[in-house]
């Protein structure tokens, strides 16, 4: 279970790096997408429970997992994988007015 959590660690920090380091927009998009995941995998190991099952239509288990992590999961992929949309159809925009997907190019454009 330690080698799970420690997966989400270095997810997170490769997302944060990536976005922090790069000067390209679409390898910026690319780390935010991988800091979405690791915060996925990290609610997904949250709700984990060793032996637990569904709490559906049957009162008879012992160990049930709980569903409301699994769900905000679920809620977070269909969030991310719109903001991710959006975040491509803006870069689109840059590219075809600016031609360059260079942040600090578009930083001296500004003015």
């Amino acid at each position: 279970m330690q080698i799970s959590y420690i997966a989400v660690i270095i997810l997170f920090c490769l997302g944060i790096y990536t976005i922090i380091s790069n000067k390209n927009i679409i390898k910026m998009v690319m780390g935010f997408t991988i800091l979405e995941s690791s915060l996925i995998l990290l609610l997904i190991l949250i709700s984990y429970t060793p032996g637990g099952t569904a709490p559906i239509l049957d009162r008879q288990y012992e160990i049930v997992v709980d569903p409301i992590p699994q769900a905000l999961a679920l809620t977070t992929i269909v969030i991310g994988g719109s903001v991710t949309a959006v975040m491509l159809a803006v870069t689109i925009k840059l590219y075809k007015r600016y031609r360059t997907l260079n942040v600090d190019k578009l930083r001296k454009l500004r003015g």
